[in-house]
């Protein structure tokens, strides 16, 4: 489907380029910046994140969508709990690329409640609106109206892990009941698109050994609500003379989706085997 055209952003945004960049690497996805007298989309397949944390029509409808992909694509219902984890994850793995990309390619972190976001999923588009940021001092951005300076890395990262808490948090509330989770496999669960989402676009962007190192530092396992680790290793048996070892990871959740296809697991998944994970990745490459 053919992504319609972007409005431009807001001339003082202090996220466009990373934005742009993360457009570039990654056309499934496109951000769409609102100024503060823009209207939130709605209709047409749009939905507000606020409208998903409530828990009400706005969730049954979007996750009606996962139930029919579901039994489309591999001829049997999921579960509703499995479906309502895949709706989720639907919606947090491009979510989280809100706030962790500018960090990652510019040092700044927008501050994103579920109000200032909504989600078209078959276009793949989100709309933001960034009121807030931190940076860093030096930074050219910190003149910006909006802006928060922080005084290091530390901090910096703080503020990552406080502006997807709040978000999450509010998502959760609406999504866990239908999910049947506790606290902490919900968190988890959060935790893993922090994780996979930056990763995987820095690999596009030739950047992947740097953004590990930075999500290590970003999720050490003992910054609540987050539950687990980043958590990369090495992957026994991947490196040769000429090619590198492949990094991996366990997730901290799980999706179920073997209860769809018991003899297909995810490649982080803990229950594929190492052996599985680089037999899969050498038919890959």
């Amino acid at each position: 489907m053919a992504v319609p055209a972007l409005l431009p952003a807001p001339s003082t945004s202090p996220v466009a380029a990373s934005y742009a960049r993360l457009g570039e690497v990654f056309s499934g996805l496109r951000i769409e910046e609102l100024g503060p007298d823009d209207a939130m989309p709605r209709g047409e397949g749009w939905v507000g994140a606020d409208e998903l944390a409530a828990g009400g029509a706005a969730l049954d409808a979007f996750l009606a969508w996962d139930d029919a992909q579901v039994l489309r694509d591999y001829g049997r219902r999921g579960r509703p709990d499995v479906v309502a984890g895949f709706g989720l994850h639907r919606y947090a793995w491009p979510a989280c690329l809100l706030v962790t990309a500018p960090w990652f390619l510019h040092r700044r972190v927008p501050r994103l409640p579920a109000r200032s976001v909504a989600f078209q999923r078959s276009a793949g588009r989100l709309a933001v609106r960034v009121e807030e940021f931190a940076c860093l001092p030096g930074d050219p951005a910190a003149a910006l109206p909006g802006a928060r300076i922080v005084p290091d890395e530390e901090a910096l990262r703080a503020e990552v892990r406080d502006s997807l808490a709040e978000h999450f948090e509010d998502l959760l509330a609406g999504f866990g009941p239908r999910m049947r989770r506790g606290r902490r496999a919900l968190w988890g669960m959060a935790t893993d698109e922090i994780v996979e989402g930056l990763w995987y676009i820095a690999s596009l962007l030739g950047e992947e050994a740097r953004a590990m190192e930075e999500l290590e530092l970003l999720l050490p396992g003992t910054a609540k609500p987050y539950a687990g680790t980043a958590g990369f290793r090495e992957l026994p048996g991947s490196g040769t003379a000429h090619t590198p070892p492949v990094a991996t990871r366990d997730r901290v959740s799980c999706c179920f989706f073997y209860t769809l296809r018991p003899e297909d697991t995810c490649l982080t998944c803990p229950r594929t085997c190492d052996a599985e994970r680089v037999r899969r990745l050498a038919a890959t490459a």
